[in-house]
């Protein structure tokens, strides 16, 4: 086998790139990890990790209604994407919680109007590679539909000698994802996190399946996937938070609600009405709290466009009070939980009915 030129190895580091980028599994945690070596040339890539959320066009009066509305999950939106020739060429389909007919070719994709839920599928363009994850999916459930979120390991092919396998989880979220992603530098500023929210639910409701593995592997790109042995989770999460942004546009928050569900055992019939409980104020010292539903870690940070127009950090600062209105949602689903590139490859988690409740 020959080694690669100049030129050669710039375009696999680039693709090595997004692939990476395109296929972190969608939760909480990153890192940043180094990988891949080829004969006597060693190529190093960050490991990045897709935060979820975003702003939206969500009128205050009916932000609840909207989030129900398309959280019935009726409507699928189609995107047909081709990628580049140096990873296979392969035609792809993507799919959105939207109205209308299928959009053909490598377009950034934007929420319509109204349009309040988005996921883990996305295109990316680096250097001119185009690439996809699919990693959501529409199932017929009764006279209408679902949606289906896999976890999966993805493999592609580069110039036809590299073999990359990653594990890429499957998420649901409100926002939106900003497309397409051109390059891996602060991922975590490609997405706009939450939707403008002051409605106080005591908690929110869906109907779900699930299919929870017992032995998560890891694979982060290059060599065989490492066997783990342990259990994995799907997951629901919600954080409702009071936003505010000072003179130079840097955003804080502070945690006014938190409803937090990890699904540990698998669940083959549909669950109708399920109800995940939102708890307002700080809820460190109840029975119920876990580590993992702390306050958002500076390096884990979320992100926003500001008021002018610039991406940047939510900095979650403290706990909020009960009285507090919020000014945000974040609403995350995810088919598996933990670090990047780990996960269960036979889980699933199927919803529907999405809503939040009222006492």
């Amino acid at each position: 086998m020959r080694f690669l030129n100049k030129i050669e190895e710039e375009t696999v580091k680039n693709v090595l790139f997004f692939y990476m980028k395109t296929y972190s599994v969608i939760n909480s945690t990153t890192k940043i990890q180094q990988f891949f070596t080829y004969g006597k040339r060693c190529l190093y890539v960050l490991a990045f990790i897709a935060l979820l959320g975003s702003v939206n066009n969500a009128n205050a009066q009916n932000q609840a209604d909207i989030v129900e509305k398309w959280g019935k999950l009726d409507n699928w939106r189609v995107r047909e994407i081709k990628e580049s020739s140096i990873i296979g060429g392969n035609t792809k389909h993507l799919y959105e919680v939207a109205k209308g007919d299928t959009i053909k070719g490598a377009v950034a994709y934007v929420n319509p109007e109204g349009c309040v839920w988005s996921n883990s599928n996305v295109f990316a363009s680096v250097s001119g590679v185009k690439k996809t994850n699919c990693s959501v999916f529409p199932e017929k459930r009764g006279d209408g539909y679902c949606a289906r979120l896999e976890t999966r390991l993805e493999s592609v092919r580069v110039l036809g000698m590299f073999n990359i396998r990653v594990v890429a989880a499957g998420a649901l979220f409100l926002g939106k994802m900003l497309e397409p992603i051109k390059d891996t530098k602060n991922p975590q500023s490609k997405l706009d996190c939450g939707i403008p929210f002051t409605d106080k639910p005591s908690g929110i409701s869906f109907d779900y399946k699930v299919n929870v593995g017992k032995n998560r592997i890891k694979a982060p790109g290059f060599g065989s996937p490492k066997e783990l042995g342990d259990d994995d989770y799907a997951e629901c999460v919600v954080m409702l938070q009071k936003r505010w942004e000072d003179a130079e546009g840097n955003v804080y928050s502070k945690r006014v609600g938190t409803g937090y569900y990890r699904f540990t055992k698998s669940q083959a019939d549909w669950v109708n009405g399920f109800v995940v409980p939102i708890h307002y104020g700080d809820i460190t010292k109840e029975s119920f709290y876990k580590d993992y539903m702390q306050l958002i870690p500076a390096e884990l940070s979320n992100y926003m466009v500001n008021s002018k127009g610039v991406s940047v950090p939510i900095q979650e600062v403290g706990w909020g009070d009960a009285s507090d209105t919020p000014t945000h949602v974040i609403v995350r689903f995810a088919s598996s939980h933990g670090e990047a590139y780990v996960g269960d490859i036979t889980n699933k988690l199927w919803l529907d009915n999405i809503k939040f409740i009222f006492k």
